[in-house]
């Protein structure tokens, strides 16, 4: 998703330095005018705003914490900026540190998966200093069409859990009523055309169904990562004294579907556990 979403800001005329772990995601970004650099520091040292998406919250860590991470070189006035789902509390903690040394952080994650970061129709939930926040939202403008300020440091992350649970009781919605279809001899296309024009209408319905039928379960957003997100809601569930058993159940089953093999497929792959329950496929 980083991929196109910096695309964008190139497009719109903003100079860019970019760094990754692997430099071949780059190539296309580097032949599009952007700048290369060896590390987050560097990145830091160039920049006025840095955006960061990694994947788990040990990746946020480093690259903010570590010896050549953000927030080692970042000079005092910039912005930086984090796309990761992690958890609030290390949003939390990057933001104590960074202010610190005379630096605003936000963290920003999104939701709208491949399609929404190819199309610039991103759902973004920002936390963190509304005058910081106010000088990046143009930016994060070209990235999404939904952009909302939630509130002080982590509670962009708390939204986006709040955005995490909902997928994860609308997949297994979706996927069991492909199954029952399916079962009742429907024709799943004619369904959908149906359905999707009803309460039932949904963005998973919309944009996720069509791969199902189609049993095209390339990743616009990883199994391996969205077990990760419910993990990090359930933690914070546990710390509120919440009980989620929706979400826990959710939980479970993608833990099949990685066990199964499927952790680098997309989240509608959770269709390919749940057809196993049932014999189905």
């Amino acid at each position: 998703m980083g991929a196109p979403m910096a695309g964008h800001l190139l497009k719109q005329g903003w100079a860019l330095t970019v760094s990754s772990r692997t430099r071949s995601k780059a190539e296309p970004l580097l032949a599009a005018g952007a700048r290369w650099a060896g590390s987050p520091a560097e990145v830091a040292a160039q920049s006025d705003i840095v955006f960061s998406m990694v994947g788990f919250p040990e990746d946020v860590a480093s690259v903010y914490f570590g010896p050549d991470g953000l927030l080692a070189q970042a000079t005092s006035g910039s912005i930086l900026v984090d796309l990761t789902t992690t958890r609030p509390a290390l949003a939390c903690e990057i933001a104590r540190v960074a202010l610190d040394k005379g630096i605003h952080t936000i963290d920003a994650p999104v939701s709208g998966g491949d399609v929404g970061a190819r199309n610039a129709t991103l759902t973004i939930m920002v936390g963190g200093d509304e005058a910081a926040v106010e000088t990046v939202t143009p930016l994060l403008g070209i990235l999404g069409k939904n952009i909302v300020h939630q509130g002080p440091a982590g509670a962009g992350q708390h939204a986006k859990m709040c955005n995490q649970i909902t997928i994860a009781g609308t997949m297994i919605g979706v996927c069991e009523s492909l199954i029952y279809g399916h079962r009742a001899g429907l024709d799943l296309e004619t369904l959908l055309r149906a359905i999707s024009g009803g309460a039932a209408g949904c963005w998973t319905l919309t944009n996720l169904a069509p791969r199902i039928i189609a049993r095209n379960f390339d990743p616009g957003f990883y199994v391996e990562h969205f077990i990760k997100d419910m993990q990090i809601a359930l933690e914070e569930a546990a710390r509120m004294n919440l009980a989620l058993p929706g979400l826990a159940l959710v939980h479970q089953l993608y833990q099949a579907v990685a066990a199964q093999g499927h952790g680098r497929k997309g989240t509608h792959a959770l269709m390919l556990a749940l057809e196993r329950i049932s014999s189905t496929g």
